[in-house]
């Protein structure tokens, strides 16, 4: 079976999370506290903080920036389903917008198109690894007032240039960047997410949210020759890391670069075996983006059916997933009021399959997932 994707996990990171349980601190702590720092510096971010999973993370970026009930925040349908999720834990609304059909990310002209005097906030995803256009996002959310939250669950690892220089996704380009560790993802503690900012009061606000509003960390309070007595400033949560997770992460992050460089060498070689087929159109990556190709995703000729040519793969042993789900269509939000056109959206869901890569495909992989492409499509 060749699987959608597995994550590259080896004896460097069971060690670690051994060591982390033989230290006798499990829960949030040094580990949580290091993998915070070396994630910042990696994506040259002034703050960044760790959470349970990039759920929470958006929920903690929407919290900590007072997205509430009555506010409106602009996101794409084309995203799972917890980017729309997390905006109504919150209270507030989310207003679907249509993606560009060649990156798959939010389009800027219809996020333009979208607000209204209820606009507090734009959710913008970088969709499978691959960067929108932060620069026409957040020029946009400047002149507008608006906060712009980059759902990068995807994108650790992927870049934009910016003023002729290449940044990593997560350094600062709008007010927060939440991402995700989940196995599917180019990096991964199991579960997890990362909140990264400029802004030290986002920072205060994201460390008091995700441990119950707790004013004292417990490594603070634990490490203290005097007693300490925390205060609970606000309504927060338990969407702590483990040290052990953080653990794994540590040494996740010292392969960053290594599984980006993978991953972008077999995209590449995708796109040379699929290239001669006639009407199925490859990803597009724009010359100023740089994505880390976590997944890699093909628009079917018109009149292939989608779920038959899977099955075909699936019988075959070749797994596949689906183009990314549309929230508006699912039951949560099929009565709200759909004011914008969201064609190109359901047009990518309902037409476009992902592929297998993972750092350990081998060439006769890639050569077998196209071969088996080109004669299901009767190439």
């Amino acid at each position: 079976m060749i699987p959608i994707a597995i994550p590259l996990l080896d004896k460097e990171e069971a060690d670690a999370a051994r060591e982390a349980v033989l230290s006798g601190w499990v829960s949030q702590g040094p580990q949580v506290a290091a993998f915070e720092r070396e994630f910042a510096a990696l994506v040259g971010a002034p703050h960044a903080c760790a959470v349970s999973n990039c759920t929470t993370a958006l929920h903690v970026a929407l919290t900590a920036a007072n997205i509430g009930p009555g506010d409106e925040v602009i996101t794409a349908s084309h995203s799972f389903i917890a980017t729309a999720n997390c905006i109504k834990y919150c209270g507030a609304t989310p207003v679907f917008v249509d993606i560009d059909p060649d990156s798959y990310n939010i389009d800027p002209d219809r996020v333009a198109e979208a607000i209204t005097s209820r606009t507090r906030a734009i959710v913008a995803v970088h969709q499978m690894g691959m960067p929108c256009d932060l620069a026409a996002l957040a020029a946009f959310a400047d002149r507008h007032g608006l906060i712009l939250i980059e759902d990068a669950a995807c994108a650790a690892g992927s870049e934009v240039r910016v003023n002729g220089h290449w940044e990593r996704i997560g350094k600062p380009h709008g007010r927060i960047a939440c991402f995700s560790f989940h196995p599917r993802k180019v990096i991964t503690t199991g579960e997890g997410g990362m909140l990264t900012t400029a802004d030290a009061e986002l920072d205060r606000k994201f460390r008091l949210l995700r441990q119950h509003g707790m004013s004292v960390p417990d490594t603070v309070r634990h490490g203290s020759a005097q007693v300490i007595f925390e205060d609970y400033l606000m309504v927060g949560f338990n969407y702590r890391m483990t040290d052990i997770q953080a653990s794994v992460g540590r040494k996740q992050l010292e392969r960053l670069s290594e599984l980006v460089a993978r991953r972008r060498s077999l995209a590449s070689r995708y796109t040379e075996l699929l290239g001669n087929i006639e009407g199925l159109i490859l990803p597009f990556e724009p010359q100023w983006a740089r994505s880390n190709w976590q997944s890699y995703c093909v628009r079917l000729p018109d009149g292939v059916d989608q779920k038959v040519l899977m099955q075909r793969f699936l019988d075959q042993g070749i797994a596949t997933r689906r183009g990314i789900m549309c929230a508006h269509r699912e039951r949560p939000y099929s009565n709200d009021k759909r004011p914008h056109d969201l064609r190109q959206s359901e047009l990518a869901q309902d037409h476009s399959i992902l592929l297998p890569l993972y750092a350990q495909m081998t060439e006769e992989n890639q050569v077998l997932i196209a071969e088996t492409l080109k004669k299901e499509l009767q190439v």
